[in-house]
């Protein structure tokens, strides 16, 4: 039994000579199709990519813990003691009275001598900035 053609040549009944059409070689001079490493590729796009969410979240966190932080000092501040409406600007300082709860007064630290808890100023959204602890 004779072949029509040689095992070199792509071809068949319904498609006749379909060699351009095939997604791989079929001939010996074609050129190489080598499949790509992709393991190495993904191993270090997972590694990047890993560092940047890393990053992103300790960001997110010092954030959140500064924001935290802000938010005990003027609950402090607002629930201490004081009979006067606050100026905005002003510098106000926090201590500890002889009963244990927090006052708010303009006195400086350094002319009297009770627990000095921190120093404060108010902003124009009436949010109390830390200037000292």
């Amino acid at each position: 039994m004779k072949k029509e053609r040689p095992d070199n040549v792509v071809f068949s009944e319904e498609k006749g000579y379909h060699a351009r059409l095939l997604p791989y070689a079929t001939s010996v001079g074609a050129p190489v199709i080598k499949v790509d490493n992709l393991v190495s590729w993904k191993s270090s796009s997972i590694h990047k990519v890993n560092k940047e969410f890393e990053q992103k979240f300790v960001e997110l966190k010092t954030q959140y813990e500064n924001l935290m932080r802000e938010y005990e000092w003027n609950e402090l501040v607002y629930n201490a003691k004081f009979s006067f409406e606050p100026v905005i600007g002003e510098i106000y300082h926090l201590y500890l009275g002889n009963d244990g709860l927090p006052f708010l007064s303009l006195i400086a630290p350094q002319e009297w001598n009770k627990e000095h808890l921190g120093t404060f100023k108010l902003n124009s959204d009436k949010k109390w900035i830390v200037l000292n602890q």
